[in-house]
C-alpha cells in the first residue's frame, strides 16, 4: 500500500484554504497515482460548512501536527490469551521475532512474553539446578506466569516525542500500544521509535511555517502551492515549490487539472469555485485576474450541470448564498470573529496578527463593536502579540472598517485610513487584507 500524503492548508483554514486541499489531493491521486489525503489544519468556518454540506461533501481529515505518532511504528502481532500454555507463546514467538503478546480477555495488555521473561521464569522455577524437569513440563505451565507484565504502554494517538525521555531511560526494547481505553492494538520496538516514518505534507493556500500545523519540522514536506508572499519553511531537499499571482489557490488548482486534460468532479469542481469566489468576493476583488475569471468560467461548466447540487446555479447566485453564509456578526461570539480567519504576521521587528470578518451591512459593527474590541485586545494578549487588527469588510459594497488593538505602535497612526469617532478607520474600498491591508502595514513598520 502507497504511504500517504496529506494535503493541508493553513490554520484558520477559510473556504479556499479548504477547497485547494481538496482538489489538490484528488488531481494527486488521478493525475500522478499518489496516495493522497485532503486534511485541514483546524474547525471550518460556517461558509465553508455551508458550501460542503450544499455539495454533499466531507470535511478533510483534521490535521492539526506533523510530529509522528504511537500508531505510525506500531505492528498488531499476534496474541494469545494468559491461561494458555506456554509452548503456544514459544511457537507464536518463533513467528514474530521472539515476542509474544499475552492479552486479557477483554482486549487490555497481560503482559509479555519474549526471551528475558522466559529466562527469568525458568530461573525463578527450575533454580540454579533443573533437575529432572522436562521441556514438556515446563511447556505446559500457563503464559501468566512467564509473562512480563511491567511493559509501558503508549496510546497509538500520543506523540513519540513526548515520550522519548521516558523511553531512552529505560530499559526496554519493547512496549504495547493501546487505544483511548487500553485495549491492546499492537507492539512496538524501540529502534522503530527513535526512527518513526516522516509524515509527507504536501502545504496549499500558504507557505509560512507559523500559518501551519504544528511540528512542521518533523515532517517531509515535498511540496508547495499558494498565491501569498513568500515566507517559506526551511527545506532538507528541494522541493516543488509554486506560488502565482492569482485570486486564489483553487485558481491554481483548477489550472493544474485543466492542463492534464482531466474536469474535476461536479461537487468538487462546486468546493473550488466557492474557493475561488470567496477569496476574490465573487470576482470583485482587486486580487482578482482574468486567470481567476478563466477558472471560475470552466468551474462553472463542470459544476452547474445536471445531477449536481448545484445544477442551475450562476456564478453570481452561488457567490452571493457563500459569501452570505459567512457574514454576519450577530450569530458568532466575539473571541469567534476575532479568531476564525486570522494570519499571523512578523515585520520590523513587531508580531502581529490580521483578522478579518465578512458582513452583508457595515452599520451592524457599531452594536458590536465594544465587545470586538475587548476580544481582539484579549487575543493579542493571549497569543504574546504586539498588536492585532480586525478588518470588518461589507462584502456588499466592498468597503471596510479597521479596529486595532490598544497600546498600537504608534506608526501605525500614519496608516492611509482616517480615525472614526468610535475608534475604528475608515478602509474605503479595501477588501483584501493580503492584496490592500497587509502591504500597507508592513510598509510602515518596516520602514
Amino acid at each position: 500500500m502507497l504511504e500517504q500524503t496529506y494535503v493541508v492548508g493553513h490554520i484558520n483554514p477559510d473556504t479556499d484554504s479548504i477547497a485547494s486541499a481538496m482538489g489538490y489531493a484528488w488531481l494527486l491521486r488521478e493525475r500522478d497515482g499518489v496516495n493522497a489525503v485532503a486534511a485541514r489544519a483546524g474547525a471550518l468556518n460556517p461558509q465553508t460548512s455551508w458550501a460542503l454540506k450544499t455539495l454533499g461533501l466531507d470535511a478533510p481529515l483534521l490535521l492539526t501536527d506533523a510530529s509522528p505518532r504511537f500508531e505510525s511504528v506500531m505492528q498488531r502481532l499476534d496474541s494469545i490469551p494468559p491461561d494458555a500454555q506456554l509452548g503456544m507463546a514459544w511457537t507464536l514467538a518463533s513467528r514474530t521475532g521472539g515476542l509474544a503478546p499475552v492479552v486479557n480477555e477483554d482486549g487490555t495488555p497481560y503482559g509479555m512474553i519474549n526471551g528475558m521473561s522466559l529466562f527469568n521464569y525458568f530461573s525463578s522455577t527450575l533454580g540454579p539446578r533443573p533437575g529432572d524437569t522436562t521441556v514438556r513440563e515446563m511447556m505446559s505451565a500457563q503464559c501468566k506466569d512467564a509473562a512480563d507484565t511491567s511493559v509501558p504502554k503508549f496510546q497509538a494517538n500520543a506523540h513519540i516525542r513526548d515520550s522519548l525521555n521516558r523511553i531512552l531511560r529505560s530499559e526496554v526494547d519493547d512496549y504495547w500500544v493501546v487505544d483511548e481505553k487500553g485495549l491492546y492494538l499492537g507492539i512496538t520496538r524501540q529502534r522503530n521509535i527513535l526512527n518513526p516514518p516522516r509524515l509527507k505534507i504536501v502545504l496549499v493556500d500558504h507557505n509560512e511555517p507559523r500559518q501551519s500545523i504544528a511540528a512542521l519540522e518533523e515532517a517531509e514536506l515535498l511540496e508547495i502551492l499558494d498565491h501569498h508572499r513568500l515566507g517559506n519553511p526551511y527545506t532538507h531537499q528541494p522541493i516543488r515549490f509554486t506560488v502565482d499571482v492569482v485570486g486564489s489557490t483553487s485558481t491554481l488548482v483548477t489550472e493544474q487539472i485543466a492542463e492534464a486534460g482531466l474536469s474535476a468532479p461536479p461537487a468538487l469542481a462546486g468546493a473550488l469555485l466557492a474557493g475561488l469566489l470567496s477569496d476574490t468576493l465573487i470576482l470583485t476583488s482587486p486580487t482578482t485576474t482574468t486567470r481567476d475569471r478563466t477558472a471560475a468560467d470552466r468551474l462553472a461548466r463542470w459544476a452547474f450541470v445536471g445531477g449536481s447540487p448545484l445544477r442551475g446555479e450562476t456564478i453570481e447566485t452561488f457567490g452571493k448564498s457563500l459569501l452570505s453564509a459567512g457574514a454576519g456578526l450577530s450569530n458568532r461570539k466575539p473571541e469567534e470573529v476575532v479568531s476564525t480567519d486570522i494570519k499571523s504576521f512578523e515585520g520590523g521587528g513587531f508580531k502581529f496578527a490580521v483578522a478579518q470578518a465578512e458582513v452583508t451591512d457595515i452599520m451592524q459593527l457599531s452594536e458590536h463593536l465594544e465587545s470586538l474590541t475587548r476580544a481582539l485586545d484579549d487575543l493579542r494578549d493571549k497569543r504574546g502579540l504586539d498588536f492585532a487588527m480586525l478588518l470588518i469588510t461589507d462584502v456588499v459594497r466592498g468597503t471596510s472598517r479597521l479596529i486595532v488593538t490598544s497600546n498600537a505602535p504608534p506608526i501605525l497612526n500614519d496608516l492611509p485610513y482616517p480615525p472614526l469617532t468610535d475608534g475604528t478607520r475608515d478602509a474605503s474600498g479595501i477588501v483584501s487584507r493580503k492584496k490592500q491591508l497587509l502591504p500597507a502595514v508592513l510598509g510602515l513598520l518596516e520602514r
